[in-house]
């Protein structure tokens, strides 16, 4: 789920790059699925679009009691479901378009007691599900090779190393249980940051949370499943936050509308073979007055695609460019 601007309280958070979204995928009709509900802005636009039934997903439990107050008003047009959007072909099928929007929302990171960020002080969890291990055992139980390893694939913070050993230390005087503890020890590592620079703790916190919550796990997965669950002529709309998730969302819709070939001296011929997308937009980003609006927009990038007749089948992961964790081997 994406960072989101404020809007009036009938809907509190607007989707980043709703419009070009919207207008990316016209005329908008038939069976939708919003893999990342969050505030179910993406889904309200869906269906007021045209959309005859929309279904919802998220993994988060409270963003269902959030739109209790307005759902209700689509009666079965919409279906809120909570599971992972890795699974959505098992929620649906034959599906005319499917809105992912990636990352953490504006709704958690306001919300302390979820601890996704330093801005305000709260226990260190991280867990969009809010369940399984959080973000405080992370910290508290990794090696400090895994912790380095972590924040630099994850957050590409060049003092992963010193991060993780002033972590370790800190730890062994004393549990780290707060965003704010967390966030003192990591700026303590780095130079102040200058005005108009985001906060020195901002790469480790982005990479503790995609670790806690397996996001490039569910990311490939979640693909696969859009290809499977999309009829022909299906749109997969894809709405990333940061260059790495661009990056694998990018080379995935590369690799599945190629036809093979493309031979040379270091690379040998693939097979030929039928393009499961086709019709690839080049990234999208947000123009001036949506940058006005929400400033957390300003790196975030759209990427539409059409389902082709193609079977569905997996994609080479080795090919994606995901960040890989040598702690794991």
């Amino acid at each position: 789920m994406s960072a989101a601007a404020t809007t009036p309280s009938d809907a509190p958070h607007i989707p980043v790059l709703l419009r070009p979204l919207i207008a990316a995928v016209a005329p908008v009709s038939g069976r939708w699925l919003d893999g990342t509900f969050g505030a179910g802005g993406y889904t309200r636009a869906l269906l007021d679009a045209g959309a005859q039934k929309v279904f919802g997903l998220d993994r988060d439990p409270v963003v269902f009691r959030m739109a209790a107050d307005w759902a209700d008003a689509y009666g079965d047009r919409l279906e809120l479901v909570q599971t992972t959007f890795s699974r959505l072909d098992e929620v649906a099928g034959d599906l005319d378009g499917i809105v992912l929007d990636l990352g953490v929302s504006s709704m958690q990171l306001d919300q302390a007691e979820r601890g996704f960020s330093f801005m305000k002080d709260g226990p260190l969890d991280m867990r969009m599900s809010q369940d399984g291990p959080s973000a405080a055992t992370l910290v508290n139980t990794g090696r400090a090779s895994e912790l380095a390893d972590i924040i630099y694939q994850y957050g590409e913070e060049r003092q992963s190393r010193r991060i993780a050993r002033a972590i370790v230390a800190a730890r062994d005087v004393a549990p780290i249980t707060t965003t704010a503890q967390l966030a003192d020890i990591i700026a303590k590592c780095l130079p102040r940051s200058k005005p108009g620079q985001s906060h020195p703790a901002t790469r480790s916190f982005q990479a503790l949370r995609i670790a806690v919550n397996d996001e490039f796990g569910e990311l490939v997965a979640g693909l696969e499943a859009a290809e499977r669950a999309l009829r022909p002529g299906g749109k997969l709309a894809v709405v990333s936050f940061h260059s790495l998730e661009d990056r694998v969302v990018k080379r995935f819709l590369a690799d599945r509308a190629s036809t093979g070939g493309g031979a040379s001296r270091y690379v040998p011929q693939a097979a030929p073979r039928t393009p499961a997308f086709t019709d690839l937009s080049k990234g999208i980003g947000p123009d001036d007055q949506e940058l006005g609006e929400n400033p957390r927009s300003r790196s975030a990038r759209l990427r539409v695609a059409t389902r082709t007749t193609a079977p569905a089948s997996a994609v080479d992961r080795t090919a994606l460019g995901l960040p890989k964790l040598v702690s794991k081997e």
